[in-house]
Formats: structure tokens, sequence, C-alpha cells
């Protein structure tokens, strides 16, 4: 029954991020050389948020139950705030590094557009958050344990599936708007990427009551994937034509890097 729950669990969390990685970004070296930078930018405000957790948590008063969950608010909203000026980093150095690329290259094009490489820095900044979120939840399930004998929710470990798969979706469709926003300078839209990063965060101090921060993270997910198609240069024809596949010169025009 562990070993279910276990396969169960990785799959529902990493099921859509590893099927995307597979059919649009494996066969491309360099989608895969930045989603690993993405990914590393990640890690890098990993760490500086958890050495501001450490040295926080040990000045504390570690007895005072009202103190430390002001730390952990704190704490939630500091690796929020680093992990978007690092996306907004990344997208400063992706900018530099593509028009190296362009001007190494011998084509007019360049060889990898913005919105692709918002998409799939996007994906490795959700891989990475999905690790780190639920590999430890994991390994617990794998077991021995029994969950929800003592009185728990049972459902304890497919809640965290189901949120780690909703967050590494989130973090590509941020990825997209953030950087669309950033080209065309809407700040609002960059306020709005950031906004709804805290809000989905905070919705998981919500939990046990899994209800209550699944549904609303999943409605906020449902409309930053609408908002990021659009952003992407989606439209209601391009969606019958790639489900109906009707036109496929269509389809693999839009393909081609802009």
């Amino acid at each position: 029954m562990t070993a279910a729950v276990f396969f169960g669990c990785t799959f529902i969390a990493f099921g859509p991020a590893i099927a995307l990685f597979v059919f649009t970004v494996s066969r491309e070296p360099l989608r895969v050389i930045f989603l690993i930078a993405g990914a590393f930018f990640w890690l890098v405000s990993l760490l500086l948020s958890s050495l501001v957790w450490f040295i926080s948590v040990q000045i504390s008063d570690k007895n005072n139950p009202s103190q430390q969950k002001g730390l952990l608010i704190f704490g939630v909203v500091l690796s929020v705030l680093l992990q978007e000026t690092f996306r907004f980093a990344y997208y400063k150095l992706l900018k530099k590094a593509n028009e190296g690329l362009l001007t190494l290259s011998q084509e007019e094009t360049m060889p990898i557009s913005i919105k692709q490489l918002a998409y799939v820095s996007g994906l490795g900044f959700g891989f990475m958050s999905g690790a780190f979120s639920v590999v430890n939840i994991l390994a617990d399930s794998a077991g021995p344990g029994t969950v929800g004998i003592h009185g728990d929710s049972q459902h304890y470990f497919l809640s965290s599936a189901f949120m780690t798969m909703a967050i590494i979706l989130l973090h590509m469709f941020w990825g997209v708007v953030f950087f669309d926003a950033c080209e065309k300078q809407r700040w609002w839209a960059v306020a709005a990427v950031i906004v709804s990063h805290l809000t989905v965060s905070c919705l998981t101090f919500q939990n046990p009551e899994y209800v209550a921060s699944l549904v609303p993270t999943y409605v906020i997910m449902f409309l930053m994937g609408v908002w990021a198609f659009y952003c992407a240069g989606g439209s209601l024809r391009n969606l019958k034509l790639c489900l109906t596949c009707t036109d496929k010169d269509f389809l693999l025009a839009n393909h081609r890097a802009r």
C-alpha cells in the first residue's frame, strides 16, 4: 500500500511537468540549458531565504508561539519576494544571453524566442520548487506507518501531491506572464504575479483544511493559465485548430521561434 501511495503521489505531482519536459523541452539543447539555469536561480533564492530564516529563528524566542508564527509568515513572504526577484534577474540575464546568441548566429531571427524562454524558465522554477516541496513527504509515504491513525486527515499525501502539481504549473504560468509583462513594461501585471504567488503560498496556512487551500489554488491556477495562454499569443482560433488538427501548416508556423 505504501508503494502505491508513493508512486501515485509522485506521478500526480510531477506527471504533467515531466510530460511537458519530454514533449516540449528535451529535444532542444538550448531549452534544456535554460531550464537548468532557471532551476539554479530558484535554488539561489531558496538559499538566501533559508539563510535569513535560520538567523531569524536563532535570535528569536523559541518559547513564544505568537513570535514563531509571525516568523513563519515572514519567512513565506520573504521567500516569495526573493523568488520573484530572482525571476526578474533571470529575465534580464536571458535578454542579454539571447542578444549574444543572435550576434553569434548566422540567422536573422533569435535561436529561441522570449516566449519560449519564459515557458522554459518557469518550468525550471516549478521543477525545483515542487521537488523541495514534496520530496520529504514522498519519502515518508514509502512507510512504515499509517496516515491518520491518530485522528489526522488521511488525505495528507494526496493533498500534498495535488498542491505540488499546482505549484509547478503555476510557476510555469507565472513565468510566461511575468516575462511578457517585463517585455511590455506592464508593471501592474508583474505586481499581479507577485500578489497571486503570495496568495497561493499563504493559502497553505489553511492546512489541514485541505479544501480551503486546494480549491482557491486551483482557481488561481486556471485563471493564470488562461492569462499565460493569451500572453503566449494564444487565441480561441489557435485552440480550436490545435484540438481539431485541421490546419497543420498553421500549427507548424506557430511552433517556429519568433
